[in-house]
């Protein structure tokens, strides 16, 4: 079989469920507070895979305003029973401090294209749920059980109870199955079935670059759980110079013809300050039966290369993407938190319209259009029409982490009025979340016409650029460090931030009054000959 690089999924991917139904693959990721809400990847060779559905789209399925960074839907299970899809989530409305809430849920469809239903509330006494059909035609609901007396971290195990899907709830005994090891931080679970064997992974060590994935059966559902010979059947955390760190919270899939892989979330740190720029991506390793217990082939560290069933597409990793407006919007971009995307865009003319609301970093209503960042070094450019009347109404291109953490060159206005480019940035600003003073001298423009606005990225290096009509682009403001638009970077201390750098198009009116920007086009170039010079 052809090997394909690691990772399948590159760029914000974590924390995948996979599912095969006949022929096709199915990747379900997490996309926390960025809407609409789950990734679900399509694959016929587990090499080449596509975006091929968001399934919550609806308020009544998802509405994350108010939702902190790095909270909203976590940890997504998609399963299929024979007659329809299953999917798992969990809505987190908090997460730092001594509480977290979280609410989990279950939508189903009879096609992955939807529709989906609107959700089935379970339970909220932990997160990262999922859902396990046995062979006897019952269903088990598992997720991680949070105890906020417990110190210094709130994980107390994971808790199994059955779903009853007539009724709609769960019914029954509840007990905690699996208290996890000393690596702790037990989460992320998944149960399978094989030999008689009931099986359970799970994921440990936190999101950081102790995350391993964890693996333990038993004859019985309810247990007891012995621990696999290895306990963690994947991991980075003895193996530092490892390619792909962070390696952890995974599912499993057999082929057609009975071979077994793994899926799992991965980073690939760059600089010496060993940052996360593209945030937890996915990968996939080929495992092996042994003895009724798993192993990873070469594991448990995993592997950059991998043999699968097809040849990787690199021709399309590498492609210009060059995004225009004339019907709707991309499934590339996503927006912030809101389910009411009326409210912050519209399509009209061939023009992508942000209709101007609160501060970029808002955890409200905030109009910002981005994509993920999926290399390492790449090339983003628009061209935006905008008439601010002050400082207070700004628009243009922005490199996005969170509220914390982003680059944003917008065309704004002096308070008398003059038309200008300024540089908004909040770099490395935790815990205020405040913008980096002074700024970059302004530049003044005229009050009227198009700009072009483009940035680069060559590793940590970010340069912006603009151009008036008729002009060629020139340089404008310092070189930043792209660098802190990052997992590490943030805005919380470690295992807190969760998502990765995002690229694209913002409008504010903090004024209230709703300017408009309109966008004509946007470019997103990867740098092919940059993407692996980390330090550069």
């Amino acid at each position: 079989m052809p090997l394909i690089r690691n990772p399948i999924l590159p760029g914000f991917n974590p924390d995948p469920s996979i599912l095969r139904v006949g022929n096709d693959y199915y990747i379900a990721t997490s996309t926390f507070e960025w809407f609409p809400g789950v990734q679900i990847h399509h694959s016929t060779d587990l090499a080449n895979w596509d975006l091929l559905v968001r399934p919550l789209t609806r308020k009544s399925q998802l509405d994350m305003r108010g939702e902190p960074d790095s909270c909203g839907v976590w940890a997504p299970c998609l399963t299929h029973d024979g007659e329809k899809f299953w999917l798992v989530y969990t809505d987190v409305r908090r997460k730092d401090g001594s509480f977290k809430d979280t609410h989990n849920y279950i939508v189903t469809a009879s096609k992955i294209e939807g529709p989906w239903s609107d959700p089935i509330y379970v339970n909220s006494s932990g997160f990262d749920p999922s859902l396990f059909h046995d062979d006897d035609g019952r269903k088990w609901f598992i997720n991680m059980h949070q105890d906020h007396r417990r110190r210094p971290r709130s994980f107390a195990g994971i808790l199994m109870q059955e779903f009853d899907p007539k009724l709609e709830k769960l019914v029954g005994p509840r007990k905690n199955i699996f208290l996890g090891t000393e690596l702790d931080l037990v989460e992320g679970s998944h149960q399978y079935k094989r030999n008689g064997w009931y099986y359970l992974l799970t994921a440990e060590g936190g999101t950081g670059y102790e995350h391993a994935c964890t693996l333990a059966r038993s004859r019985d559902i309810w247990g007891p759980y012995e621990l696999h010979p290895q306990k963690h059947i994947l991991s980075s955390k003895d193996d530092p110079q490892a390619s792909l760190q962070r390696a952890g919270h995974g599912d499993i899939v057999d082929t057609p013809d009975g071979k077994t892989y793994l899926v799992h979330l991965t980073s690939r740190p760059t600089t010496q300050n060993r940052r996360c720029v593209l945030g937890r991506e996915t990968a996939i390793q080929e495992a092996y039966w042994d003895n009724d217990w798993l192993y990873v082939k070469n594991g448990p560290v995993p592997s950059l290369h991998v043999e699968v069933p097809g040849i990787q597409d690199d021709m399309k990793y590498w492609a210009e993407q060059h995004y225009t407006f004339d019907k709707e919007l991309h499934q590339d971009f996503q927006w912030l938190r809101t389910p009411e995307p009326e409210r912050i865009y519209k399509i009209e003319d061939g023009k992508l319209v942000l209709l101007g609301r609160e501060a970029v970093g808002s955890w409200f209503e905030q109009s910002l259009v981005a994509r993920r960042q999926t290399h390492f070094s790449y090339d983003a450019e628009t061209v935006v029409d905008f008439s601010p009347s002050d400082e207070r109404q700004f628009a243009g291109l922005t490199a996005y982490y969170c509220r914390y953490n982003f680059f944003y060159l917008a065309v704004t206005a002096h308070a008398d009025g003059q038309r200008e480019l300024l540089i908004l940035s909040s770099e490395a600003s935790w815990p205020e979340g405040r913008l980096n003073l002074p700024f970059s001298e302004p530049v003044k423009i005229p009050n009227e016409g198009k700009v072009q606005l483009k940035l680069e990225i060559r590793g940590k290096h970010l340069q912006f650029f603009y151009a008036l009509e008729g002009d060629e682009p020139k340089k404008i403001g310092r070189v930043y460090d792209a660098s802190v638009l990052s997992d590490e970077c943030g805005g919380h201390q470690a295992h807190g931030s969760f998502t990765g750098a995002f690229v694209g198009m913002a409008c504010s009116d903090v004024n209230g009054t709703v300017r408009e920007a309109k966008f004509d086009y946007f470019d997103y170039i990867p740098m092919s000959d940059w993407s692996d010079r980390y330090d550069a």
